[in-house]
């Protein structure tokens, strides 16, 4: 549970830091957002998962 919490942190630190340093460039990204087909954003979902994923297991050794 204690590893739970704490990548749930590390996201919201990851998360925040990119509102921080470029506002703007989250800005746009989120009002081109709605014109991307929902394909693309899947797409774009599950990679991040898989990488999620992979740089876990990397870590974890197993």
């Amino acid at each position: 549970m204690d590893d739970l919490l704490v990548a749930l942190g590390l996201v919201m630190v990851l998360e925040g830091a990119m509102y921080a340093l470029f506002p703007q460039q989250m800005i746009d990204m989120i009002r081109r957002l709605p014109e991307m087909p929902p394909r693309a954003i899947r797409l774009a979902g599950l990679a991040a998962v898989a990488v999620g994923w992979l740089v876990v297991k990397f870590v974890r050794g197993s």
